[in-house]
């Protein structure tokens, strides 16, 4: 098996991502985004209100973790596949993103209202670049599923 292809399809199969940020007080937040996958390299780009706690952490401290499941979830014990990561993220600015929002609307068309209205919208996309991915595939590489991948 082809471990950096199935992460890829892992990824890009996946809707929702868990991320965490580091919230002031140092205390790790998780929150749940819809996300837009590209590699090569490897960044997740998600939409968010600037004044979420999360896009206040981030601008504060980049770094984050995060993990996309590839299954639906249906009882424990399930043979399971996904993938974590950690990255640092950014704020990109409300304009000169053209090609990135139009991605981010087709494959969220709910979006595309706030993407429109940027950069003037209380919205921003945001970027991840990816450093270090963690394949966990029970279902490709038992015994052993944790692979570890570095980000392009």
């Amino acid at each position: 098996m082809d471990e950096r292809g199935l992460l890829e399809d892992y990824v890009s199969g996946g809707k929702l991502m868990q991320l965490s940020t580091i919230a002031e007080d140092g205390s790790p937040r998780v929150c749940s985004v819809w996300y837009l996958p590209r590699f090569g390299p490897d960044r997740l780009h998600f939409i968010s209100r600037t004044d979420r706690e999360h896009s206040r952490n981030i601008s504060r401290n980049p770094a984050v973790a995060g993990a996309i499941i590839d299954i639906p979830i249906v009882e424990l014990g399930q043979v399971a596949r996904g993938v974590s990561f950690t990255g640092v993220a950014r704020e990109l600015p409300g304009a000169g993103i053209d090609e990135l929002a139009r991605d981010f609307a087709a494959r969220w068309p709910n979006a595309s209202g706030v993407l429109q209205a940027m950069p003037d919208a209380a919205s921003r996309l945001y970027e991840i670049a990816v450093t270090e991915w963690v394949l966990f595939d029970e279902e490709n590489f038992r015994p052993n599923p944790r692979r570890i991948i570095d980000g392009l």
